[in-house]
Order: structure tokens, then C-alpha cells, then sequence
């Protein structure tokens, strides 16, 4: 009989006995304090208005707005701060054949990379915003400044920018043509692992109709993530990050794959050398003599300046 009514029981109450468990109760607790009541019942009606997540495991759903909450992130879509966006992974099935699995998975928005930094306090100014046609006049590669003080042509969107300055004058921008950006995401997003994905002309049509669509990422709002990206790349890179920020950086999915290949990138012609193999050289402080020979198996920590 319990089982029965267990069948019928609808997804939103499936949630709501989940959110409701005293051990998750507690870790919304912690991470909100007083607002916890406010962000649970903006994620049930959440879950209520996007039929997507419905079709996810609740309990997976939840885990991925707790990601949110211990960042302080309102998951509203109106507020751009953050979203949990569906993500159809393929899972290996016991028998070895595979099978689409719609998965909950917790994305920070540009305004919620934004709104981290500044709560570091270390920020005084950060922006970011679209390059429309004319507007881009220079790029100094070699001293990393771009120029946007073009005469505007017209509302075709041609880039994204992104620009901060720290409180101690250090100051960086970014600027990403929309070609490099169509090619980035079609690279490393999650949304164009399948094989009818669009072509880079299809998203940039898209973004520079302005179009937007009831659907979150690259395919809904390219333009947004565009955004996002170009600040996320440049705080990344040079930015003051705060253990909140590695933390939603660590947890962003669509950049996942370019945070490994930067890595990659960055440390591949690096070449590992063996102490014991390297020459050393003997110096005799009387004669001046200098002999190769290996380097000396201890050292006299004794003798090493305390600093």
C-alpha cells in the first residue's frame, strides 16, 4: 500500500520530504542562516516552473542548490546570479549499453561572478559588457590594453569585455571577439556534446538577432554567457579570487574542459628534473677552483639563514 501511494506521489513532494530531511535542512541552515526559508521556497518554485528539473532524481536537484547556497547565489532566473541548468549525460548501464540521464547541474551567471567579487572587498571597478560594431579601435597585445572608444556603427554585437581594477591600481581587460566565443563553447560546453549540435554561424545569428529564449545557456541566452565567460576567464587568470570564487570556478561546468586544457597548456612543455642527475658544482673557497661533481646528498640546515 505504502508503495502505492509513493507512485503517486508528485514530484514537488518528493522534493519538499528531501529539502525537509533534518541533515539537509541543516546544511541550508548553515550556509543562509535567516534566509533560508527565502532560497528554499525560491528553488521549489523553481522546480515547480521548469519541468526539466521534474524529470531529474530530487535529491540530485537539491545537492546542486545547496552548491548555490553555501555561495550565497539566489537561483531566481530573473536575477541572472545563478542557475541549475539540465544536462541529458550519458551513463553506462549494467549490461554495457548507455543511456541518457537528465542530470541537475548547478552554473554561476555572470552577475553571481560579479557579485563574488565584490564581496572580497578588493575590487574598485569591474565591468563587463558587449562591443558592438566600430566601437573596437585598438588591441595592444604586448601591453594587454584594448581600446573601445570607436565610433558605434551599429547594434551588431562583434565581442564581449570584460575590465577590473583592484584597490591596489593593478588593472586588466579582456576583450573576446564573438567568432572566438562561438568557437569556445562549441569546444567545452556540456549542451554541444551530441552530435546534432549547431554550427559556430548559427550561434553567432543568434546572438546578434538578440533573440532570447525561455532556455538557459549558450543555445538560450548566448550573449549572457558570453559575458560570463570573458569575466570568468579574466578574474581566473588575474584576478584577486576569494575561496568563494575558486569555489564556483571549481563548480562551473562549462568551463571545466578549458580550466584542464589551460592547465595543460600552461605546464606542458614543462620538463621534470631529477636532482640527484643534475652537475653541481664545487667551489674552493681558498683556491677559487671550481670542480662538477653531484650535488651533496644532505644539507646543514643548521648553517641555512632562519628567515
Amino acid at each position: 500500500m505504502s508503495n502505492e501511494i509513493a507512485k503517486k506521489e508528485k514530484p514537488v513532494d518528493v522534493l519538499k520530504s528531501i529539502i525537509a530531511a533534518p541533515s539537509i535542512e541543516a546544511q541550508f541552515k548553515n550556509a543562509l542562516g535567516e534566509h533560508k526559508d527565502t532560497f528554499v521556497a525560491s528553488l521549489i518554485d523553481l522546480y515547480v516552473n521548469e519541468k526539466q528539473l521534474q524529470t531529474c532524481d530530487a535529491k540530485s536537484v537539491v545537492l546542486e542548490a545547496l552548491r548555490a547556497a553555501t555561495l550565497r547565489l539566489p537561483l531566481n532566473r530573473a536575477l541572472g546570479f545563478a542557475y541549475i541548468i539540465v544536462f541529458n549525460n550519458s551513463v553506462k548501464n549494467p549490461d554495457g549499453s548507455w543511456s541518457k540521464v537528465p542530470t541537475p547541474t548547478f552554473v554561476p551567471g555572470y552577475k553571481g561572478y560579479i557579485q563574488l567579487a565584490m564581496r572580497t572587498g578588493q575590487y574598485r571597478t569591474i565591468n563587463a559588457d558587449f562591443v558592438y560594431e566600430g566601437e573596437l579601435r585598438k588591441v595592444d597585445k604586448l601591453k594587454g590594453e584594448v581600446a573601445f572608444d570607436g565610433e558605434k556603427k551599429s547594434d551588431k554585437i562583434v565581442g564581449y569585455f570584460c575590465y577590473f581594477e583592484l584597490l591596489n591600481g593593478f588593472s586588466k581587460t579582456l576583450y573576446v571577439s564573438i567568432e572566438e566565443m562561438a568557437a569556445y563553447a562549441l569546444r567545452y560546453s556540456p549542451s554541444f556534446k551530441g552530435r546534432n549540435k549547431p554550427t559556430a554561424e548559427a550561434l553567432i545569428a543568434a546572438a546578434q538577432s538578440g533573440a532570447v529564449s525561455s532556455q538557459v545557456g549558450w543555445q538560450g541566452n548566448f550573449n549572457d554567457m558570453g559575458l560570463k565567460t570573458v569575466i570568468r576567464r579574466l578574474l581566473s587568470k588575474y584576478g584577486y579570487l576569494s575561496v568563494e570564487m575558486q569555489s564556483a570556478m571549481d563548480k562551473d561546468v562549462e568551463d571545466a574542459g578549458n580550466s584542464r586544457d589551460e592547465t595543460i597548456a600552461e605546464h606542458g612543455n614543462s620538463k621534470t628534473i631529477i636532482a640527484e642527475a643534475v652537475e653541481y658544482e664545487h667551489i674552493d673557497t681558498e683556491t677559487g677552483e671550481i670542480t662538477q661533481g653531484q650535488a651533496p646528498a644532505e644539507q646543514n640546515t643548521d648553517a641555512a639563514p632562519n628567515y
